[in-house]
């Protein structure tokens, strides 16, 4: 039984297997970083592979495309390779390429086709406004009126949505769904294959947001049948600030022409004969659209090494629910009093990597615990979301957070800042 201690927090600590994980980062003095879900800090390793590669322009020019440790010109294809064991699929159904915003663009493009009434895209209101603007955009480049063709499942609390509810809003005028794997704001996991099972007898491609679960929760997208997912590494998998995102399509698939289509898309073999017609890679690749960005990718060499070291992504979600099962522990024994809410699912299976905190002086609450050098996140207009990171959180630090957060509210220091969020929350 978890019990909201010290002395608990202790225990767990020295029997964590992954606890020596913390020293591969750099972790600020007297600092508790719960923010990780939206920026990881820096893994060591990342650094020197970062380092490795600019070496190679240096040393190399123009060849650092075939030479050195990281050839640039098969690393998108190569640490696609080493992501797919993050999110349950083959080597040849996943890239390193794009945002977040751009691979969804890409795909919505490729999957995108609406045909008789089937115009409409189907997603929720939960979602991250990113990818609803990207949904609007790709409805009005098809003529169609975003207020009439995109379709958002309604939440009946605020915090999550009903699987059902998505599953009935499968009409025979859908073309699209895309949905988020967990909801950034409550942390609410959806049951990806029930969703996709349904969606899949339906005929409808279904694609999901893998943002806010990559790199913290184990997927299985070749094995449920998922059309298609992307996600972004610069969270759960601390490849750095703009780190270039990834992206999924089953094997199914690969016989597609992408949407939009760009040189870094062709098949390797032919892609310098520099002809007009489109030779397209016979894998994922084929979705690139421009150059890699090959400093932004650097990092995530590195970065992905660690998952490695750790015992994969199963090792690294047994120590994330533990760790939020302790935290959910502390805040109902310490924290309730002073008007705090759980907007998370606390089932296992139904909860995300970060822990949901409502609080109507929520942005109060989060300046004063910067303070107080605990990082949170806030999103408007009353959540904190904390999130305990399975490489560099220990127990120890999720007991001081939550210490630091109850003296906070028992002295009112919180009182002392406005309740409106900072330019970037």
């Amino acid at each position: 039984m978890v019990q909201p201690t010290k002395e608990y927090a202790e225990q767990l600590d020295q029997q964590d297997a992954l606890r020596d994980m913390k020293k591969e980062f750099y972790v600020q003095e007297g600092q508790i970083y719960l923010d990780g879900n939206s920026l990881g800090l820096m893994p060591k390793r990342a650094e020197d592979t970062l380092n490795e590669v600019i070496d190679s322009w240096k040393n190399f020019g123009i060849d650092g495309w075939s030479e050195g440790k990281y050839p640039w010109y098969y690393l998108s294809e190569n640490l696609g390779k080493q992501v797919a064991s993050l999110i349950g699929a083959k080597p040849e159904e996943v890239i390193v390429t794009g945002s977040t915003t751009t691979n969804l663009h890409q795909l919505a493009a490729t999957f995108y086709r609406p045909e008789g009434k089937r115009t409409k895209i189907l997603a929720d209101e939960l979602n991250f406004p990113s990818d609803i603007y990207a949904l609007q955009s790709q409805l009005l480049l098809h003529g169609y009126d975003p207020d009439e063709h995109l379709i958002q499942v309604k939440s009946d609390d605020g915090r999550t949505i009903d699987e059902d509810k998505i599953i009935e809003s499968m009409t025979d005028e859908v073309a699209l769904i895309i949905l988020p794997t967990v909801l950034y704001r409550s942390g609410q996991l959806l049951d990806i294959a029930k969703v996709t099972k349904a969606a899949n007898e339906r005929g409808i491609p279904i694609g999901w947001d893998g943002c806010h679960s990559v790199g913290a929760i184990p997927h299985h997208f070749h094995d449920l049948d998922v059309d298609f997912a992307y996600w972004c590494h610069y969270k759960y998998v601390n490849s750095g600030p703009g780190g270039v995102a990834g992206l999924f399509v089953h094997e199914k698939h690969l016989d597609k022409r992408p949407g939009l289509t760009g040189w870094f898309g062709s098949d390797k073999d032919r892609q310098f004969d520099m002809e007009h017609t489109f030779t397209k890679a016979h894998t994922a690749g084929a979705y690139q659209i421009g150059t890699p960005h090959i400093f932004s990718i650097a990092p995530l060499i590195g970065s992905l090494q660690l998952f490695e070291e750790a015992g994969g992504i199963e090792k690294i979600r047994e120590k994330s629910l533990q760790q939020t099962r302790y935290m959910m522990a502390l805040v109902e024994e310490k924290l309730m009093a002073y008007g705090f809410e759980l907007g998370n699912p606390v089932e296992d299976e139904r909860r995300g990597g970060h822990i949901c905190l409502e609080h109507p002086e929520a942005a109060k609450i989060a300046k004063a615990l910067k303070e107080q050098n605990v990082i949170p996140d806030f999103r408007a207009p009353n959540v904190l979301r904390v999130a305990p990171i399975a490489f560099y959180t220990s127990y120890a630090d999720i007991y001081e957070a939550v210490e630091r957060l109850q003296s906070i509210m028992e002295k009112e220091t919180y009182k002392a800042f406005p309740n409106e969020r900072g330019t970037i929350a």
